[in-house]
């Protein structure tokens, strides 16, 4: 078996297993020249012990701008995501028979990187290749292009243009590997390391881990931020997950612990008691935004839930509040051809520029060598009893406080 890098080893330390896993291999590494076009390995190639009929397959896409782009399928018996290394380790989408995480993006391909220009139409380049069901934004900035300072190679303060959620995002992996842990419960990792390196510049990197158990309805990220520089640096992180029909519907609902909602702007501002709403396409619609400050309970986690209209399906998210004190509810309504969507999103911090999340405190740094871990879990519910049991895990963290909107207090736990 290939051995993967110490980078690798070392920075997922504490979630590794303890005894040897059951499967490892490497499919792409910069440093030892490694790369498998295509790979596969199913249940029947390594019996665990599930009923499961798992299986993990690499390929390569053809075609337009996707050409070259590696997808890597994961499906463990009941769930199934595809993941893009050559697009950052982004998901593209999470399916079972209950429900699929996506959205319908006027982007129809998998954009290779080299196709996207992040400076485009005033820093929203960003969006050409926008259609994943999760992209990482980040890891020098997030938010919103906007002019920033910063120091250059002799000492100076210049300016510098930031492009729409940094770019991470549109940044191969140098590392893959899928390790295969026996359990029980057995589990599947797929790990890539991302860089974002310069010389004069930041020297950042993240390592993520995108794994799920054999036969279960969850997918759990676990990402470590690390700087590899001899200085302090600032960095952002912001979990980009995107939700599209069948759960986004008129009569769909947003519920989650939160101690304060902020609207964005002015137009935000006007739907701000229905922040938690959602209505069908609409023409002309333009997108809201809120920045919710999140509850945590008692172990230190929150909970979020989009619901659909019947409240028979949902995806949850589960969260420390600490990791991502901050979360963007993006609501883009528009038409359908428009890329009807709405984005739940937690972060280090707001997608307002740089600067301006500078201000108010909330760029972190990292000190050399420091690492930052950030894990969610997603778990999709598909009936009427899951759905319920969310929201009233929800509605305990709530109950200990309540809500402000826009500077007013709501005493209802939950809308």
């Amino acid at each position: 078996m290939n051995k993967s890098r110490p980078e690798i080893e070392s920075a997922f330390s504490t979630t590794d297993v303890s005894r040897q896993p059951a499967s490892h291999q490497i499919l792409t590494s910069a440093r030892s020249g490694i790369f498998l076009d295509s790979w596969e390995l199913t249940h029947h190639q390594l019996p665990l012990q599930t009923a499961a009929t798992w299986h993990i397959k690499k390929f390569k896409l053809h075609g337009g701008k996707q050409e070259g782009v590696d997808v890597i399928e994961v499906n463990n018996g009941r769930l199934r995501f595809a993941v893009a290394p050559t697009r950052g380790m982004s998901v593209l989408e999470v399916e079972t028979h209950e429900a699929r995480l996506g959205w319908e993006s006027p982007v129809k391909e998998v954009i290779h990187p080299q196709y996207v220009n992040l400076q485009n139409r005033g820093g929203l380049g960003w969006l050409e290749g926008f259609n994943e069901w999760l992209v990482r934004c980040g890891l020098e900035w997030a938010g919103h292009p906007g002019r920033d300072r910063f120091r250059n190679h002799l000492g100076d303060e210049v300016e510098m243009n930031l492009t729409l959620h940094g770019k991470i995002g549109n940044t191969p992996a140098s590392e893959v590997e899928v390790l295969i842990e026996a359990g029980p419960p057995p589990r599947i990792h797929l790990r890539g390391l991302v860089e974002e390196r310069m010389f004069h510049g930041p020297k950042l990197s993240i390592l993520t881990d995108i794994s799920t158990e054999l036969g279960s309805n969850a997918v759990r990220l676990d990402d470590v931020v690390t700087n590899h520089g001899g200085y302090d640096q600032e960095f952002q992180i912001l979990y980009h997950a995107n939700f599209g029909a069948p759960l986004l519907g008129p009569g769909a609902r947003f519920y989650g612990a939160i101690a304060q909602v902020k609207s964005f702007n002015a137009h935000a501002a006007r739907d701000v008691k229905k922040y938690h709403e959602y209505a069908g396409p609409k023409p002309g619609f333009n997108e809201q935004v809120y920045c919710l400050q999140p509850l945590a309970g008692t172990d230190g986690r929150t909970e979020m839930m989009l619901q659909n209209s019947r409240g028979d399906r949902g995806v949850s998210l589960v969260f420390p509040v600490e990791q991502l004190p901050c979360v963007t509810l993006w609501k883009n309504l528009a038409a359908a051809t428009e890329g009807y969507v709405t984005g739940i999103e937690p972060g280090t911090s707001y997608p307002y520029t740089r600067r301006l999340e500078r201000e108010a405190g909330r760029v972190p740094k990292l000190a050399p060598n420091q690492m930052r871990r950030f894990t969610i879990d997603f778990a999709i519910h598909g009936d009427l009893q899951s759905v319920q049991s969310a929201v009233r895990r929800i509605q305990n963290i709530q109950a200990q406080t309540a809500m402000v909107v826009d500077g007013e207090r709501v005493y209802s736990p939950v809308f």
